[in-house]
């Protein structure tokens, strides 16, 4: 028999009627035997998610100030869930407990966590499965930094004699009983870290949207969505934008072979995007898989004359970067000339400083600051095969009257990423994915 580990989000399980889709997605295939449950989400758009409440009933002990109403409210958010499923359960000692935590200065990360505690022990009751506390089994350092290792064989070991069971996700916990969580979509991470643990034979993260888009919905209509991508593929997409899947549940379970299904909870029949190892031999749809991208970035630009004839000249102004704690994106470069891409968030507030640091290092000709760039990346595992990619996107932006300030290929052949400007990010979008996908199909 298969052994499926299932991940809902926190909009799969917002409601009542979210939790009945949810068990009958979990009791359509015997395999699905391992839940991750997130805290509620969103009922509806003006709707606040179960975490921010928490999040405000820690900020208001922090103050002083009386969180007795907040919670009340969270509480009936779960009551309503339990009345309307027609449970016998009961969370008033859980309740009791946080309270008693909160008024006693229980960190910021404990209060997060009680929402997927809490979800776990509610849709556990109405599976009928065994309900595991991932602070048993999912193990942080001291200083907060993840054990995979030490998980691992805890995870195996509580999970051992029990064929099914509902672990809340987010969170874990220091060996001394400290409750840690993940980043924001942690619950993305233990769904992996289960799968890896249990030898799953695939990982299924049931969301709101049916997997991965080619490009952004709200830049272009109707996108094609994307039947198969590669892990590598994955990441690079998500480090440019893409956040249907946390990017730190790749790891898990990519270096043990387990794919990655992202599924739709209120479209359970439609396929979504099935994630696989990067050597799997698949022919991609199209030359391109995805397009993403940010805004928010800037550009260092220096001169100098014989500049690629000065000993360490580019060490000497990255060492100034660090020297203030940031990081770049890019550095494009001619003989005379280097440019920087970086964060403007990174280096806000630290211009006169970094510029000045800079002089004293290499004495440039000339230094300026580039403001409004965007990053725009164009992924697939198509392009290694398919000659003129590049020639294309050029060809697009040149049709367009658009400007690309930079561009940068990596060695694996895998993306393109231009640098232009803010605002022409979104007509860039759609003529690339114009070019590429429009043209293609």
């Amino acid at each position: 028999m298969s052994k499926i580990v299932v991940k809902f989000g926190g909009s799969s399980l917002a409601d009542a009627a979210q939790f009945q889709k949810v068990k009958s997605i979990i009791t359509a295939d015997a395999g699905r035997r391992y839940v991750v449950p997130s805290a509620p989400g969103k009922r509806c758009a003006d709707d606040i998610k179960v975490t921010d409440m928490l999040y405000t009933c820690h900020r208001q002990a922090g103050e002083g100030v009386s969180f007795d109403d907040t919670l009340a409210q969270i509480k009936a958010r779960y009551q309503e869930i339990i009345n309307t499923l027609g449970l016998s359960l009961s969370l008033d000692d859980a309740f009791a407990e946080i309270r008693k935590q909160l008024s006693t200065g229980a960190s910021k990360d404990y209060a997060a966590s009680r929402g997927e505690y809490l979800n776990g022990m509610l849709l556990a009751d109405y599976l009928g499965v065994p309900f595991v506390d991932a602070a048993e089994i999912i193990l942080f350092d001291t200083d907060g930094s993840f054990l995979l290792d030490e998980t691992i064989s805890a995870v195996r070991a509580r999970l051992k004699d029990l064929p099914s069971a509902v672990i809340p996700g987010f969170y874990g916990a220091t060996r001394s009983g400290l409750v840690k969580t993940f980043s924001r979509g942690g619950s993305d991470v233990t769904g992996s870290i289960i799968a890896r643990a249990v030898k799953a034979t695939i990982y299924e993260n049931w969301t709101d949207v049916s997997g991965f888009l080619v490009a952004d919905p709200r830049i272009v209509e109707k996108p094609e969505g994307i039947n198969t991508i590669t892990y590598e593929e994955l990441r690079e997409l998500s480090y440019m934008g893409a956040t249907v899947l946390h990017e730190d549940a790749i790891f898990p379970v990519r270096t043990a072979g387990i794919p990655i299904n992202i599924r739709n909870t209120n479209d359970p029949d439609a396929p979504g995007t099935m994630i696989v190892s990067d050597d799997n031999d698949e022919p991609s749809r199209y030359t391109i898989t995805g397009i993403a991208g940010k805004k928010g970035f800037c550009a260092i630009n220096i001169q100098k004359a014989m500049m690629n004839s000065e000993l360490g000249f580019c060490r000497k102004v990255l060492e100034v970067l660090e020297n203030h704690g940031i990081s770049f994106e890019h550095m494009p470069s001619g003989i005379d000339t280097m440019s920087i891409i970086l964060s403007k968030a990174e280096l806000e507030g630290k211009e006169q400083a970094v510029f000045s640091d800079i002089r004293k290092a290499v004495n440039p000709d000339h230094i300026d600051l580039e403001q409004g760039i965007a990053l725009l990346a164009i992924v697939g595992r198509g392009m290694r095969r398919t000659r003129g990619t590049a020639a294309r996107i050029f060809a697009a932006m040149a049709h367009a009257r658009i400007n690309v300030k930079m561009i940068d290929q990596g060695s694996s052949e895998l993306n393109v990423i231009i640098g232009i400007s803010e605002a022409d990010f979104e007509e860039a979008t759609r003529r690339i994915y114009d070019m590429f996908i429009g043209s293609e199909s």
